[in-house]
């Protein structure tokens, strides 16, 4: 299918479509979109950056358009995703569009976010932490919610967001169209939508965990010590837009810090940032004011720029399929980039993980070839066992053992001590005078003790006898 015209949609929708240069429907929406509009519920994983986000939002949006009743709800982990979904939705609406939004992230006043409810919105994306917020304040009213859509549903779930999932969507009516998209799809996905689901239709384009054919990816191996170094001169040596991934937030200010020692201009983009400066931050970076973005795994998902050249993972990921995510952030909509990756000793498991997810087909290989020695391993030892027994006599290792015990005592003890009969009678004597000689010195100490006695006795006054 060449054209958005084949789906008949709404003038307003064809409109937009023009002005945002949607020519032609990407692969997942070429698929998703006819389903969505019949009414089925799907759940679909693409690669990153092949258009997941306008895959439902185009088929969502006619439906809503052409009834003046429903309302659909996003469900999103990250803030930054959440205001480039709302972002897609208001681009495909239209500025003067009847159709009201709501945005419910974290970060946010909240008297912001009550006054977009008073106005009634029929589109609400947000966290689920704050959805839920707002379900138990009473301010958010889903009765009518006809339509759910999970995105990034894998990452979600990492984030430990399934059980304010399961309370948000109690809140909801039984009879819903519900929509699961994400990069990857895990057998916690499966589960979940085997909960929630209505015979889904399964929707795939591509391997879930591979990488887009249009990233080059680099790999230097180095000490942790030389990570600092090597990172100012890949930037000096670099052109184009940066973004790097540390572990943590303290990881981003620091490298930043370090960065601008070296007359590097950078900015950090993390969780622990209120909401109106990682705004700030990120619309600085789509304008090109500044080179060089250094974020945490929160950004992998959320950051939608079409002019990064160069994703540098700093530090691996601690998840290897986040590895993905990362890389996806440059190589978008069709253009090249570069993905360099530093790996230090202690990043080798790490590593070996992420090589399993990114060449499925060179592990099982390996495994085969482990699994075909490990069988040749147990025929040999089968082979062993079921020997034949030999029918040699065994020797007597009792009575052989005995007999040359016995006489090597025998031999030993006649060499020592009895090898001679002039030595038995040395060794007679010597007993005989040793003896005599001891006799002797105790009779002598029993006189000398009995004189003393005496002596004192004719000296002192004898002792008188108790009564």
């Amino acid at each position: 299918m060449t054209d958005f015209s084949a789906y008949n949609l709404n003038e307003v929708l064809n409109k937009s479509l023009k002005n945002i240069n949607f020519k032609s429907p990407t692969p997942i929406q070429e698929k998703s979109i006819p389903l969505i509009l019949k009414g089925n519920d799907v759940l679909g994983s693409a690669q990153t950056g092949t258009g997941k986000t306008a895959a439902f939002c185009i088929p969502i949006l006619e439906l809503l358009m052409k009834s003046s009743r429903g309302s659909l709800l996003v469900m999103i982990p990250t803030r930054e995703l959440a205001k480039q979904v709302l972002d897609v939705i208001d681009s495909l609406l239209g500025f003067k569009s009847s159709i009201n939004t709501a945005t419910l992230i974290g970060g946010e006043s909240m008297s912001k976010q009550l006054s977009e409810l008073k106005k009634r919105p029929r589109i609400y994306v947000g966290t689920p932490g704050r959805i839920n917020d707002h379900l138990q304040r009473g301010s958010l009213n889903l009765h009518d919610a006809k339509y759910l859509v999970l995105d990034e549903t894998d990452r979600m779930l990492d984030m430990g967001f399934e059980v304010q999932i399961n309370k948000i969507i109690k809140f909801l009516p039984k009879n819903k169209q519900v929509l699961m998209f994400s990069a990857t799809i895990p057998d916690n996905i499966l589960k979940l939508s085997s909960k929630y689901l209505n015979n889904p239709i399964r929707i795939s384009v591509g391997d879930s965990n591979s990488v887009a054919k249009n990233i080059k990816q680099e790999i230097i191996e180095l000490k942790s010590d030389q990570k600092l170094d090597e990172l100012v001169n890949q930037i000096t040596t670099r052109s184009g837009s940066m973004l790097i991934f540390v572990k943590t937030k303290y990881g981003t200010e620091k490298l930043a810090k370090a960065l601008s020692k070296n007359k590097i201009k950078s900015f950090p983009l993390h969780g622990g940032l209120r909401q109106s400066k990682r705004n700030t931050i990120m619309k600085n970076f789509r304008d090109m004011k500044f080179r060089i973005l250094i974020a945490t795994d929160v950004a992998a998902r959320g950051i939608d720029v079409p002019h990064i050249e160069h994703v540098i993972n700093y530090d691996l990921p601690q998840m290897a399929e986040d590895f993905i995510h990362r890389i996806g952030r440059t190589a978008r909509a069709g253009s090249k980039g570069v993905a360099l990756s530093f790996v230090t000793k202690g990043d080798f498991l790490k590593w070996k993980e992420i090589q399993k997810i990114l060449n499925p087909e060179k592990n099982i290989k390996n495994q085969s070839k482990l699994k075909n020695r490990n069988s040749k391993n147990s025929f040999n030892k089968k082979r062993e066992i079921n020997k034949r027994p030999s029918f040699k006599k065994k020797p007597d290792y009792k009575k052989s053992f005995s007999k040359n015990e016995e006489g090597t005592d025998k031999k030993n003890f006649s060499k020592k001590r009895f090898s001679k009969k002039s030595d038995q009678g040395k060794y007679k004597k010597s007993s005989d005078n040793e003896f005599s000689t001891r006799s002797k010195s105790g009779f002598n100490k029993k006189n000398s003790s009995k004189k003393k006695s005496n002596n004192f006795s004719s000296v002192g006054t004898p002792r008188k006898r108790r009564k």
